[in-house]
């Protein structure tokens, strides 16, 4: 004989395992008690403050799917991508992406759609690489804490993302320095003057801009018909920086450079 289980029956076996695979000591909360999804939202919540990813993300996943008209089904699918976040590995932050994209596709009015998208953000961010390195999750946190800043400006996440997003840019723009310093101490300035010039233009702001102007100023001393733009870049770093290391050198070659210009006058 065939023994057919009915839809509530089924339920009750899975959250069953479920209890036991979350650990044992906890009692069993049957899919059809009164406020059963908000007893498994709790119990999701306290596994990830106790770190315990994985439990938390199965009491959650419970949730999302068991209790469609839910007014936990939203949030419990962000706990299920904060709990991937935090696991921290390749793999999980795919994860935590789609489940956040998720939400933002789902839910575009919810109160805290805004969390979604800095999440989103958070995610690219823990991802970035050294400067030396590929930088393509650089510039998807860049993309993702910019949309965040144009759609949220009164977010109470607003002060993180920012910051965050100046670091990503200073990251970016670190790749691009190291690259320009690199063909500088080759001697190959017309690579430097390029990706220097990049810098100044894409990120004004960059954090270490004084290193950039004195690089830059250097290259274009040595390059023929661009030398007359040296001297007012030199000059930028005394007036702009006036705690810069380059401040010694750069007054040097403002001397060499004023002394030659004199020379040449008729």
């Amino acid at each position: 004989m065939v023994i057919r289980l009915d839809t509530l029956t089924k339920a009750f076996f899975a959250l069953t395992l479920l209890a036991s695979a979350c650990g044992g000591d906890r009692p069993e909360i049957p899919l059809a008690t009164v406020g059963a999804d908000r007893l498994l939202f709790e119990r999701g919540t306290e596994s990830m403050q106790e770190g315990d990813w994985r439990t938390a993300r199965e009491y959650f996943l419970q949730v999302r799917d068991n209790y469609p008209l839910s007014p936990l089904q939203a949030v419990s699918r962000l706990g299920m991508g904060d709990t991937l976040e935090a696991e921290g590995t390749i793999e999980s932050y795919i994860q935590a992406m789609a489940e956040y994209r998720d939400f933002l596709a789902r839910y575009p009015t919810h109160d805290r759609v805004d969390y979604a998208q800095y999440k989103l953000g958070m995610v690219y961010y823990q991802q970035m690489r050294s400067p030396e390195r590929d930088q393509s999750e650089t510039h998807n946190a860049i993309v993702e804490f910019e949309l965040f800043t144009q759609r949220y400006p009164t977010s109470q996440y607003i002060d993180e993302a920012q910051e965050h997003l100046r670091e990503a840019r200073d990251r970016l723009s670190e790749s691009n320095f190291v690259v320009g310093h690199f063909y500088h101490r080759r001697k190959w300035y017309p690579g430097a003057i390029d990706r220097l010039e990049m810098i100044l233009d894409e990120d004004p702001n960059y954090s270490e801009t004084d290193a950039v102007y004195f690089y830059l100023a250097d290259s274009l001393r040595h390059t023929a018909g661009r030398a007359a733009e040296a001297l007012p870049m030199f000059r930028r770093i005394l007036e702009e920086f006036p705690d810069s290391e380059f401040m010694k050198d750069a007054t040097e070659r403002i001397a060499v450079l004023e002394q030659a210009a004199a020379t040449d006058d008729p």
